[in-house]
Formats: structure tokens, C-alpha cells, sequence
């Protein structure tokens, strides 16, 4: 059963996901919140598995929220999804460098969102990885920023999955991309993680773009 929380300053959208949760098997909505202060204090009472945060609201915002959820130890396995109502939104690059696992817009498909949200439970992959890399992309040229520390902490291999990871790949995909076993895929991103103290893989994709390990003008590498 996935645990989930709902953060939104609009009664209708929260209704609207909540109906459409509680529809589907596998699914449990323990709360909901019109603001991100209230929601931050709820979600540190039921510690869901998932967090669907709007990323602009009164008070506290959606990317405040994330980043208070992203530095509490006792808040690790909560994963946020931010919900906006546009696919390229700056305050979504915000949010997943505060620590976002993902995204979605509102207007998703049902069955992108109950995707998504499987997806953001297990902590394994980023919500629309193909999206997710031509927003981050787009900000980090826009933005232009020294390159993180941390590149020099990576093995050659470390640096190759997690270049494989930001192009959207799964461990598995990259397994076979690498020709290694999927555990050991598992094991150099995991690595890497620790390393550069990135909280999930939407963190490691922000770094990979920021650290120039790849661009917005890189091919995709063909998958196996």
C-alpha cells in the first residue's frame, strides 16, 4: 500500500486526486493540506510515502516545503512530487534542485499520475525522465553556474552512470548499456549518490547537468 499526502491550496484539486486515488487498489491518501506550512507539519505526523505538493501557494510554497522535507533526517523516505500547471516551469527546476523527486502537471493523464506515483515510491527513477531533462537542461544554460563540486569524488565509472542516469536510464537499462550486472549498476549509482550527497536521482541528474558530465546538446545513447 502507498501512502500518500496531498498539498494543494485548491479544494477541487485535492478532491479531484483523492477520488481518483482512493478508486485504485494499492493506494492510500492519509491527509491533505491547503498550504505548505500545515502540510509540512502533517507529513512529519503520517510520514507518507509520497508527497503531492502544488509548487505555488500562500504562505509556504512548494519549493520551501520540499527543501524542509529534503533536509530532515527523519523525512528520508518521503519522496515529493510537485504538481504545476506547466511542463516548463522555472519553480519546477527550483524544486527539484531543493530536492523533488519529480513532477507532474495537473492536467496529467490518470494513468501517468498513479504511474508517476509508483515510480516516485520506489525512489529508483524520475517522474517523465525525457521532460524532466529538457527542463533542467534549459535552466542550467540559461543559468550558468560553476561546476558543482564533488566531479573529482567519481570513479570513471561512476561518472559514466551517472551521465546514463541523467539521459533517463533505468539501473537495468544501464546494466545492459554497460554490460555489467543490474545490482552493480545499482551499486555505482548508489555510490555516486552518497558521494555527492544527492537525496535521489533527480538530484544526480541536476548535478550531472550542472557538473557538464552531459548537455542539452547530447544524443541520448541508444538503449540495449
Amino acid at each position: 500500500m502507498i501512502r500518500i499526502l496531498l498539498v494543494d491550496d485548491q479544494p477541487l484539486i485535492r478532491a479531484g486526486f483523492r477520488a481518483l486515488l482512493e478508486a485504485e487498489d494499492g493506494f492510500e491518501v492519509v491527509g491533505e493540506a491547503a498550504d505548505g506550512a500545515s502540510g509540512l507539519a502533517l507529513i512529519r505526523e503520517r510520514l507518507p510515502d509520497v508527497a503531492l505538493i502544488d509548487v505555488q501557494m500562500p504562505g509556504m510554497n512548494g519549493i520551501e516545503a520540499t527543501g524542509r522535507i529534503a533536509a530532515d533526517p527523519s523525512l528520508s523516505g518521503v519522496h515529493v512530487i510537485i504538481l504545476t500547471n506547466y511542463g516548463m516551469d522555472e519553480y519546477v527546476y527550483e524544486a527539484l534542485r531543493a530536492g523533488a523527486t519529480g513532477f507532474l502537471v495537473k492536467d496529467t493523464e490518470p494513468a501517468d499520475l498513479l504511474h508517476g506515483i509508483r515510480v516516485a515510491a520506489r525512489g529508483e527513477a524520475l517522474l517523465s525522465p525525457a521532460i524532466t531533462r529538457r527542463l533542467i537542461a534549459e535552466f542550467v544554460a540559461r543559468r550558468p553556474q560553476p561546476a558543482p563540486s564533488g566531479a573529482s569524488l567519481l570513479t570513471e565509472r561512476e561518472r559514466e552512470v551517472t551521465a546514463l542516469a541523467a539521459h533517463g536510464m533505468s539501473n537495468d537499462e544501464i546494466a545492459a548499456h554497460l554490460v555489467i550486472s543490474p545490482s552493480t549498476a545499482k551499486t555505482h549509482v548508489s555510490r555516486a549518490m552518497t558521494k555527492l550527497h544527492a537525496r535521489d536521482r533527480a538530484q544526480l541528474v541536476v548535478f550531472a547537468y550542472q557538473s557538464g558530465l552531459v548537455s542539452a546538446d547530447d544524443a541520448p545513447p541508444r538503449r540495449s
